[in-house]
């Protein structure tokens, strides 16, 4: 069960999404049961730096994920700006170089949740049917993939 808030109680599973500058889904990881999203944060940073060798200079997350210990640990292992949806007692010049920047990554991530919304409503991630933790891995997974593709179809050939 996922509770946010004082909202309604929703059955599901708690997925953290990774997107690149090109809009491609870079990771994805099917959290099990109902974590904290603030505890999530340097982990997702930690697979980055596993997996691409480096962490970003710059990110952009969501404003279940800032906290000043996420901020402190994610200027340390390097990441030059962390822009958070919402500021949770953290000024922007503590997070980034600017306004400017804060605001360009703070539309960024505007632009990843249309991308969550065309995952949700195109690709199926809204509701799936399967029974089984590695049929629902499968299908969020599926769903990633048919995304990155047709955002590389849709992308121009280079001349």
């Amino acid at each position: 069960m996922i509770v946010k808030d004082r909202r309604q109680v929703q059955y599901g599973h708690k997925l953290n999404l990774v997107q690149g500058k090109s809009r491609l889904i870079l990771d994805l990881v099917i959290e099990e049961g109902n974590p904290a999203d603030s505890d999530q944060f340097i982990p997702m940073m930690e697979r980055q730096k596993e997996i691409y060798g480096r962490v970003p200079r710059q990110t952009s997350g969501d404003g279940g994920y800032a906290c000043r210990a996420n901020l402190e640990k994610a200027k340390a292992m390097g990441i030059s700006d962390v822009a958070f949806n919402k500021k949770r007692g953290l000024e922007v010049e503590e997070m980034t170089k600017s306004q400017y920047v804060y605001k360009t990554l703070f539309r960024f991530r505007a632009g990843i949740e249309a991308g969550i919304s065309w995952l949700k409503r195109c690709f199926g991630l809204s509701r799936c049917h399967c029974k089984g933790s590695e049929r629902f891995d499968s299908h969020c997974w599926l769903s990633v993939v048919c995304y990155n593709l047709v955002i590389l179809a849709r992308h121009p050939a280079p001349s």
